[in-house]
């Protein structure tokens, strides 16, 4: 299956670190090498790179991995196709307006046999089961919300719901974002690990490299790492649990009530 990573903090912070990790496991670590992507919000603006190269041969994930874009948000993704073919239309993150936002989302997992009508005002561009319900939850957004966007305890509610329904055909672990709020959904797999004051220095699993942090950050930063699997083999990460779905802002996790 496909691998992710998102990163969520209280002040605009580069990936390189975490990325550099990531991208090895797109065709020198793992097997996922049917192309990726990153998505880095900054205010209002969201700046989207997607290969259908393998990350670890693709000249945008150099770029990316020693160019430290800093964003408040950010999301990427590495696929091992399953539905759709390997095109850059079926690489993730994908991307669409909702209430004079973007939005961002990327999956891991399989939904066999969701074939949502095509109907509403999204309609996927490629073939992957992914951004055939990236689009079913943003029309069911638009839909429940058309004066604009609600509160962030109303969005929860009904992205919760719609989560749920889409989770009932298959593996749905996910990252999403509007570049104010960040949401994790875990259906198997997905950790996270909030980094921040007193900083201590982290080594990468899948390369070779180490940064103390201490060195690069000031006491008030802090910073929440998302990812499949945990990026670090010296720092303890927290897994959320099958069904979770968990909101980040400022670096920080919120959990609000499941509602059935």
């Amino acid at each position: 299956m496909c691998q992710l990573l998102g990163m969520n903090c209280n002040v605009p912070t580069d990936i390189c670190f975490s990325f550099e990790g990531f991208a090895a496991r797109g065709g020198k670590t793992d097997e996922h090498q049917d192309g990726w992507g990153i998505a880095f919000f900054e205010g209002a603006g969201c700046r989207v790179f997607l290969d259908e190269k393998p990350a670890i041969a693709s000249p945008i994930a150099e770029l990316v991995r020693h160019y430290p874009i800093k964003s408040k948000h950010v999301i990427a993704h590495i696929r091992k196709a399953t539905f759709g073919k390997v095109a850059l239309e079926n690489c993730h993150p994908f991307q669409r307006e909702l209430w004079g936002r973007y939005w961002v989302f990327a999956h891991n997992g399989d939904l066999p046999n969701f074939e949502p009508a095509r109907q509403g005002f999204y309609v996927p561009v490629g073939q992957t089961d992914s951004e055939r319900a990236f689009c079913l939850i943003l029309n069911t957004l638009r839909q429940t919300f058309p004066q604009g966007k609600p509160t962030l305890e109303q969005l929860y509610v009904v992205l919760q719901a719609v989560t749920q329904d889409i989770a009932h055909y298959g593996t749905f672990n996910y990252l999403l974002s509007d570049g104010e709020s960040f949401f994790a959904h875990c259906s198997t797999k997905l950790c996270y690990i909030v980094r921040q004051a007193p900083f201590a220095a982290a080594h990468l699993i899948d390369e070779e490299v180490t940064v103390d942090f201490q060195e690069l950050t000031t006491p008030l930063d802090r910073v929440a790492v998302i990812a499949t699997t945990p990026l670090t083999d010296n720092e303890a990460w927290t897994a959320l649990q099958p069904g979770e779905l968990l909101v980040f802002q400022d670096g920080l996790s919120r959990r609000f009530a499941q509602h059935c």
